[in-house]
């Protein structure tokens, strides 16, 4: 296990020491090997990464034939959801010879993992292998899974560095992130922090208010960041700030790396033109299921073959297709057909590409939703999203603002859920908001959903 993996128990800890313990911790904790701090398994998937590229198509398909079989053995074995799922659809994994034996699996949904948590979690692996991590996803849907201690985060840290070195990334780049870290829940106070452990500059995704901006840039100005990672939505803001206050952007950067949320390719040009750099796209989301990122030199996200199997559903009127994800090497619960309730638009077949892999020229996954508070803040949904048990007993969540300032959570429990959880969600919900935030929360039957029928973080009628 990474020593990564062992420390992420005490983070939380961490994040509350004051910041010249941080920084002394931190800066010790970054002088140790990569390996060390990573583990084995970063190094691992760092040269699968490099390497992938140049291999063969016949390499790739028999690559994913042996991950696919692995990933579905150990699942038909150590998880009961899938062994019964597998025999009432008499899909035997052990009898799969192509790529194409695999159409006759079973999927699965946010639902069935809420209703079958148990079940999908692997007895194969021991329980101190496993770390358990929720999310809202796109969509609204609360749901809870288990990732592979020493694998599941290494893994994605390597992919993340292969994404990034696409536009330029180097190691021990300098990194500034907005990226929805909350470093006060006050409205008017600090917004700025320094992970020593990555000597990275934090700043809140929660405050970016013309009157505050200056003090982003200067704090910006003031690190010399080699690379912005950030969510669309913020750096939009600042760039149209730049805009219309008719400033120009005066830290170089070598890149803009941009996920989380969705962004056009019209949004990625104006970004573009006011940072002077390289804008990067990437998509993934915290099941660790599939990932994509915009090529070298092309605006289509490309889906890494070796990272998981993905597949899309049939169009809808619009022309979308659900991403729908296999995970590759997480033991611990893996993930089979796992509908992701996000869209894309698939590649047009004349379309120039860099690699022979799946290819989308737009994802339309969480656009770039906001909740405002009362003193004009903008709080991105995006940002907003919990990785820990806050929400598990709900089936869904949803936002509903007609009023700045005021919000109702609207929520649907489960038949185990008890209200005495509630309070908890509240102050969990108010950490994020901020105080200039009133919050009224609401117990319904069901939640508002988009005209194609999925589930939404926000409903705004503002």
């Amino acid at each position: 296990m990474s020593l990564e993996d062992k420390l992420y128990p005490f983070l939380s800890l961490y994040d509350r020491l004051p910041q010249g313990a941080r920084n002394f911790i931190g800066a010790a904790y970054r002088r140790l090997p990569r390996r060390i701090r990573h583990g084995r398994a970063y190094g691992e998937f760092r040269e699968l990464a490099e390497a992938s590229p140049s291999w063969s198509e016949s390499d790739l398909r028999e690559y994913q034939l042996r991950e696919l079989r692995r990933t579905l053995v150990n699942a038909a074995s150590y998880c009961p959801f899938y062994s019964r799922s597998f025999a009432k659809a008499g899909f035997r994994p052990d009898a799969m010879m192509s790529l194409d034996d695999f159409a006759g699996c079973p999927s699965l949904t946010k639902q069935d993992m809420q209703q079958h948590f148990n079940d999908l979690t692997s007895t194969g692996i021991a329980d101190s292998q496993k770390l358990y991590i929720t999310t809202g996803g796109s969509t609204g849907v609360p749901v809870g899974f288990h990732l592979q201690k020493g694998v599941s985060r290494p893994k994605e840290q390597a992919f993340l560095e292969a994404n990034w070195r696409r536009a330029g990334y180097f190691d021990k780049a300098r990194l500034a992130l907005i990226r929805g870290h909350v470093i006060n829940s006050r409205a008017r106070d600090n917004i700025i922090a320094h992970d020593a452990t990555r000597n990275w500059l934090m700043l809140s995704s929660y405050h970016l208010t013309d009157e505050r901006i200056p003090e982003y840039l200067e704090a910006l100005e003031n690190f010399q960041p080699d690379f912005l990672n950030i969510y669309p939505s913020a750096a939009l803001q600042l760039a149209e700030y730049l805009q219309r206050h008719d400033q120009r952007w005066r830290t170089p950067l070598q890149g803009v790396l941009c996920g989380s949320e969705q962004l056009t390719l019209s949004q990625k040009r104006l970004i573009e033109g006011v940072f002077q750099c390289r804008v990067l796209r990437w998509y993934g989301h915290a099941e660790r299921v599939v990932l994509a990122a915009e090529g070298t030199y092309s605006d289509l996200f490309y889906f890494w073959p070796h990272y998981g199997f993905v597949e899309f559903g049939e169009p809808d009127g619009d022309g979308l297709r659900e991403v729908i994800g296999t995970t590759f090497h997480n033991m611990a619960m893996p993930l089979v057909r796992y509908r992701t309730g996000d869209f894309v638009r698939l590649a047009k077949p004349d379309a120039r590409r860099e690699y022979a892999w799946p290819a989308v020229e737009e994802i339309a996954g969480r656009g770039q939703e906001f909740l405002v508070t009362g003193s004009g803040r903008r709080i991105s949904l995006t940002a907003f999203n919990m990785h820990d048990a806050i929400f598990d007993g709900l089936y869904a969540v949803q936002f509903f603002q007609s009023e700045q300032g005021v919000a109702e959570f609207r929520y649907i429990p489960s038949p185990e859920f008890h209200a005495s959880r509630l309070q908890q969600i509240e102050d969990g919900i108010r950490h994020k908001l901020g105080d200039d935030f009133r919050l009224v929360l609401r117990e319904v039957v069901e939640v508002e959903k988009t005209p194609r029928g999925k589930q939404t973080w926000l409903i705004s009628r503002l």
